[in-house]
């Protein structure tokens, strides 16, 4: 119980330490390659973040998605990468591979498609290599470039709002 309350302590001051000391350096470049992090519980339809990311001009296999999960035996599909508490050990270490290629990735935009404020998501959104950031959840703003502060749930109203964000910054 104390190494749990302990292990999230280390874990908060190196994610504030990140967030502190982070500076934006956004380029002008438009946005080829997306890495999407959701929460399964909240958001489980990939088919439509991945819709509204081709319909913007980004190539299928440039959409590379991560999903958080609170335990492993959920139903998940083969090309899935997923990462649970478990994966994360004291000051932000990830033992997953897959995330933390993932971290290593620099996409020409990360999007953290998720409400609640959980924080291995945001540590994982903190450490992220991305040149621009963008959020739905205005929980910590110093998280993300850019953020639209909707539900989950409304797919369509990110669409119209990002494509709208998007063609303004000269993204897309």
């Amino acid at each position: 119980m104390f190494f749990k309350l302990f292990k999230k302590k280390s874990n908060d001051k190196y994610l504030n330490n990140i967030l502190n000391n982070r500076k934006s350096s956004v380029n002008n470049n438009k946005i080829k390659s997306v890495g999407i992090i959701i929460n399964l519980e909240e958001f489980n339809d990939y088919d439509s973040l991945r819709n509204v990311f081709t319909y913007l001009g980004v190539n299928e296999n440039k959409i590379k998605f991560v999903a958080y999960v609170t335990e492993k035996d959920e139903t998940l599909t083969s090309w899935d990468s997923y990462f649970t508490p478990l994966d994360f050990g004291w000051n932000g270490n990830i033992s997953n591979y897959d995330i933390n290629e993932f971290i290593e990735t620099e996409f020409d935009a990360l999007i953290s498609y998720y409400d609640e404020n959980i924080h291995e998501l945001n540590l994982i959104t903190a450490k992220s290599k991305a040149n621009f950031k963008i959020g739905i959840s205005n929980k910590d703003q110093r998280l993300h470039d850019f953020i639209i502060n909707i539900k989950s749930s409304f797919i369509d109203i990110f669409k119209v709002e990002l494509e709208k964000y998007l063609k303004g910054l000269k993204k897309i």
